[in-house]
């Protein structure tokens, strides 16, 4: 009786070829980056708000364009005398004021009434009406959310760069250099971000910054940017550093360590590519707090100081005529929200296809 056949084949062979045969289907790794781009792309919602978000840094970065071939006037020019042709009749920019009557011999003082929107009229001027001094709100909206997004982003970046930096000293180093950068951590995460930042930014608008080379004058879009910086360290440090601390005591830095490595490279070789994910979605969800934080700051007068806009001190011009004018706070304010609520979207979105079980967000 014969011997039935024995397949020598190894078994990776014979998956190879019957993954062959399965329509000429090959099994394919896939990166970790690529997993993300794929969950992501599938978060239509997500994707749609980064959309609005570069919607609203694009037309704010068009701000000169706008104000120099549309609307002709810049974000400070005053226009109050000025008259303005809207359905074929000449319109006072800003109306009322104080006149004086010959019969009383008296200054009869009206309420002052400004220009509405303007947007199906006025060939681009005046689109979203004129302020109290006869400024145009539509320039001082892009202008003043151009000096939003700066401030905004900027300081998003300068907030990871060291918050990354101090949590990768303190997780690898341990010790004294832990110590010294938690207490950091601790002193600034005492305060209400809103207070701190209120108070440090008031100081700073009155003398400015003189010291260790620098030079910051009162009234300089640094102040606030810096502010901002510099009372969110911790909030994304802290959550850093504690992922830093599990990594440390990983098999992978070890051998890195009985290799010769130097701290350096293995903070930023080692380390830093396994905690990048992580402060990826923390410096998306840091700009929409940021942006929060320095309308906060302008509304209360201790950010963006006038006559320079931003988002923050039009809605604090806007509220003296809420009445009369309201759309001069609901505009800034609507403008305010949406950014906000586009990149904190984005980043719940980012932070669902990096790692579906992380649970990071930022709470002040």
């Amino acid at each position: 009786m014969a011997e039935p056949a024995t397949d020598l084949t190894p078994l990776g062979d014979n998956a190879a070829l019957l993954a062959a045969e399965e329509h000429e289907v090959q099994i394919v790794g896939r990166s970790p980056t690529y997993l993300a781009w794929r969950r992501l792309r599938r978060n239509y919602v997500a994707l749609f708000s980064l959309g609005v978000f570069l919607l609203i840094v694009i037309a704010c970065c068009l701000a000169p364009v706008y104000a120099r071939h549309i609307a002709h006037t810049g974000p400070n020019t005053i226009h109050s005398s000025e008259q303005v042709r809207v359905s074929g009749k000449l319109r006072q920019v800003v109306g009322g004021g104080s006149y004086y009557d010959a019969k009383t011999n008296t200054f009869v003082v009206r309420a002052v009434s400004v220009l509405g929107p303007t947007w199906w009229h006025a060939h681009g001027r005046f689109v979203l009406g004129a302020d109290s001094l006869g400024r145009d709100v539509a320039v001082r909206m892009l202008y003043g959310g151009l000096n939003s997004l700066k401030v905004g982003i900027g300081s998003a970046f300068i907030c990871s760069f060291f918050a990354i930096v101090l949590a990768l000293i303190a997780g690898y180093s341990r010790g004294w250099p832990d110590w010294i950068i938690s207490r950091f951590f601790d002193l600034i995460w005492a305060f209400p971000v809103l207070l701190l930042a209120i108070a440090i930014g008031s100081a700073l608008q009155v003398n400015g910054f003189h010291h260790f080379g620098i030079n910051i004058e009162p009234g300089s879009i640094w102040i606030p940017l810096l502010v901002i910086s510099y009372v969110l360290i911790p909030y994304i440090g802290r959550p850093l550093r504690g992922q830093i601390l599990s990594l440390r005591e990983k098999e992978f830095i070890e051998a890195s360590v009985g290799q010769g490595a130097s701290p350096l490279r293995i903070m930023f070789s080692d380390l830093l590519p396994n905690v990048a994910s992580t402060a990826l979605v923390f410096f998306t969800l840091i700009i929409a707090s940021n942006i929060l934080t320095e309308a906060g700051l302008s509304y209360l007068g201790a950010g963006v100081q006038p006559p320079e806009p931003s988002w923050g001190n039009l809605i604090a011009d806007g509220q003296d005529h809420i009445r009369t004018a309201p759309w001069l706070a609901i505009i800034p304010g609507l403008a305010v929200v949406l950014t906000v609520l586009s990149m904190n979207i984005f980043g719940d979105g980012l932070r669902d296809a990096l790692d579906p079980r992380a649970k990071v967000r930022v709470e002040h």
